[in-house]
């Protein structure tokens, strides 16, 4: 049974103090709607309890996206898409940015926000086991002010949640601490996309000399909520991943979920697959360490090799492989951007040589095998524009070749070809001096997200 719309009531007021005095007047009775991608749905059949809505669309103090010497600060009503595309989260926390673009299909990505995936509170959310794994910290609103309260126990049964009836989410806080680690995720579902999950997984996990040091796995569809596995988290710590371990974790796994027989999956299925999803991030987290470990002890060509799809400019790479041998990513990161705020202009411009034009498949010279893939895949929603959009952009490279003499370079992960083409054309106004540094610092974005790429591999 369809709803009849007379018998709602929807208002708008704009600002997040009329929105918290009104839920104070009548707690409880005003539902919050933002994106509306699961609200609307329950009032498409008919099935939405709440009569009185207020949009928190769009308020400002809702949107923003604060990055903190110690953490980032990203408001609730943030879209996923907003997720996707930005630097510091794609870079420093990839598994929100992954299951971001998990979640529906492109609409929905632009409508749904962070605060309404957490206050639906479905037990199969994408995002809300990355939030896990980065003991997420929430802003709660009222009219009586501010709490921050840890994501991890927000959920306390099906549904319900540690809010009261007059508060909002007015933010979500993820510290700034986790370059250190492997971060893992994945989705088991009948597509990537638009597709509800069976089991996901998200996990972070930081090991030294091959004993583990810190492990952190969430994950959704296995539980009422969404969940941290603490248990299987302590039979790990401090100890080394190898074949038995491995038979514990499963033995652990399947003890410690509660996942149910529904139309999209059993029970049985789930307790083999989530033992599956974590075998694999402990097996791949236990190669981890040892890809910079064993590149610490290669030949100066062969560690050249390796690392020479990360940054086509060849002193940056012999910079690298002579500081050898690297403790840590974040040491290895450190001297990256060393080397790189060092180098000369003819040296920057040579790394410029090595991408393709944005919207094209070949760079000025011949690249590895694995830095062309890589462009493909920074560039895959440029790719995926229209033939007009392309040509457009295609006029504006060559425009901006002619202008400064080398090639647009913008980190372009998660931007489509529109967003790429208005940075480009606000870029043309740039003196050359100032375009070759802010060209240099993009470049810099790239080279940092290809060596976590190739540490994780």
């Amino acid at each position: 049974m369809r709803a009849n719309p007379s018998a709602y009531e929807m208002v708008a007021p704009g600002n997040l103090r009329e929105i918290v005095a009104l839920m104070a007047r009548e707690p409880g009775v005003w539902l919050p709607i933002a994106g509306g991608t699961d609200v609307m749905v329950q009032y498409a059949a008919g099935k939405l309890a709440a009569r009185k809505l207020v949009s928190i669309w769009n308020v400002p103090q809702l949107r923003r996206m604060e990055v903190l010497p110690d953490e980032i600060r990203i408001g609730a009503g943030c879209s996923y898409s907003d997720l996707r595309q930005h630097e510091v989260i794609g870079r420093e926390f990839p598994l929100l940015a992954n299951s971001a673009s998990w979640t529906g299909g492109i609409a929905n990505q632009n409508r749904g926000t962070l605060g309404g995936n957490i206050v639906n509170a479905s037990p199969a959310a994408d995002s809300l086991p990355a939030l896990l794994a980065y003991d997420a910290e929430l802003i709660l609103v009222s009219v009586r002010g501010e709490r921050r309260v840890r994501y991890v126990g927000f959920h306390t049964a099906y549904k319900k949640m540690a809010l009261e009836a007059d508060e909002l989410i007015q933010a979500v806080c993820l510290s700034r601490r986790y370059a250190d680690y492997l971060h893992h995720a994945r989705k088991v579902g009948a597509r990537n996309a638009q597709a509800i999950s069976k089991v996901c997984l998200a996990g972070l996990g930081r090991t030294t000399n091959g004993v583990m040091e810190d492990l952190r796995i969430a994950m959704g569809s296995v539980a009422p909520i969404p969940m941290r596995l603490n248990e299987t988290e302590r039979a790990v710590q401090g100890r080394r991943i190898d074949a038995e371990l491995l038979r514990v974790v499963r033995r652990t796994v399947a003890a410690e979920i509660r996942p149910i027989d529904d139309i999209r999956s059993s029970t049985r299925y789930r307790r083999v697959v989530a033992g599956n999803l974590v075998e694999e991030f402990l097996t791949r987290l236990a190669s981890h360490e040892s890809i910079l470990a064993r590149w610490n002890q290669l030949s100066e060509k062969d560690a050249a090799d390796q690392i020479r799809a990360c940054c086509g400019s060849n002193a940056w790479v012999q910079q690298m492989v002579a500081r050898r041998p690297f403790d840590s990513e974040t040491e290895l990161m450190a001297a990256s951007e060393e080397i790189w705020n060092s180098l000369t202009r003819a040296d920057w411009i040579e790394a410029f040589r090595a991408h393709p034009r944005i919207g094209e498949s070949r760079a000025a010279q011949i690249q590895p095998e694995r830095s062309t893939s890589w462009s493909a895949q920074e560039q895959r929603d440029v790719a995926a524009a229209d033939e007009d959009l392309k040509a457009e952009l295609a006029r504006a490279n060559r425009e901006y070749d002619e202008r400064f003499g080398h090639i647009f370079i913008v980190c372009a992960t998660g931007k489509s070809a529109a967003e790429v083409l208005e940075i480009l054309r606000g870029r043309l106004r740039n003196d050359a001096e100032s375009e070759l540094h802010e060209a240099a610092e993009q470049q810099r974005q790239i080279t940092q997200i290809r060596l976590r790429k190739w540490l994780q591999e």
